[in-house]
């Protein structure tokens, strides 16, 4: 299915990558979104590295074997 770009600012920067990179606009085009989607990725896995982190120091806790009911967090303020 054919890309229609209708945009003067996404066509210039088009044509100026792909003169950059020697290619010809739709390759300049695939490469850039291609390179786009690989650093979302890369983000995307640094994020879950890091809330996996978080996770597991959280789990290294010892369980209190308390209940955690309404009269719990009430005694917490002194209800």
């Amino acid at each position: 299915m054919p890309l229609n770009i209708r945009s003067e600012e996404v066509n210039q920067l088009a044509e100026k990558l792909a003169s950059r990179a020697g290619v010809s606009k739709t390759e300049a085009v695939r490469l850039a979104l291609s390179n786009e989607l690989e650093r979302q990725n890369r983000e995307s896995d640094a994020f879950m590295e890091r809330i996996k982190q978080i996770q597991d120091a959280l789990a290294a806790y010892p369980k209190t074997g308390l209940a955690a009911d309404k009269a719990f967090y009430d005694s917490l303020n002194d209800e």
